[in-house]
């Protein structure tokens, strides 16, 4: 059983900060792919932020230079360093996790993750 636990989320001014946390228990190997996506009012969900299997870091464009994803190995958890917020980032942001995250050509895919937390909301005003 995979269970993922965001955290962090809150309120902040535009030009502000915040730092999200995601605890991972259960079967889930070293070497899955892990990352934050997020869900805008109005818009479909998206990938924000990822570590796949091999280390490499995909950001989305519209968080590139801002934010930082991060993981500490050792206990298990994932973590996502925004600056410099935009109204635009207010979402809810969800921790994922999934084994391949890879589509057919191999390629990194942000499409049809397996395992997700329950999100936590980030609101950011002007």
């Amino acid at each position: 059983h995979v269970q993922l636990v965001e955290s962090g989320g809150g309120s902040a001014q535009a030009g502000g900060s915040l730092r999200l946390s995601c605890v991972r228990s259960g079967a889930i190997s070293d070497n899955y792919c892990v990352g934050w996506f997020r869900k805008r009012p109005g818009k479909a969900r998206e990938g924000v932020a990822s570590i796949d299997r091999d280390g490499t870091i995909h950001y989305a464009d519209s968080v590139k230079g801002r934010f930082t994803i991060s993981q500490d190995n050792a206990n298990n958890i994932l973590y996502l360093e925004m600056n410099n917020l935009k109204p635009e980032d207010t979402a809810t942001y969800y921790c994922a996790t999934d084994p391949i995250c890879e589509d057919d050509a191999g390629q990194f895919s942000w499409d049809d993750w397996v395992y997700w937390g329950q999100g936590t909301q980030v609101t950011v005003s002007t």
